[in-house]
């Protein structure tokens, strides 16, 4: 199973100005540890407007079971 990794890209946003560039980037990888790492690899960098990943069912992961994966706490 693949799993696909869609985000934002920050610094083309602030290329054109501030304006919304609406540039999306997809990384795919085999595996779920992978991607994951992937997303917190991105998320702590804090320069992406949205990251989302998904199964290659087209499923997305979110929710609770994404931030405690992602190793976040739920409050």
């Amino acid at each position: 199973m693949t799993y696909r990794i869609s985000y934002s890209d920050g610094a083309a946003a602030a290329i054109m100005g501030g304006r919304n560039a609406n540039t999306s980037l997809v990384e795919v990888y085999p595996t779920e540890p992978e991607a994951l790492g992937r997303a917190r690899e991105l998320l702590d960098a804090g320069e992406h407007d949205g990251v989302s990943v998904r199964d290659s069912s087209g499923n997305i992961l979110c929710g609770v079971r994404l931030q405690l994966k992602l190793g976040f706490r739920v409050e």
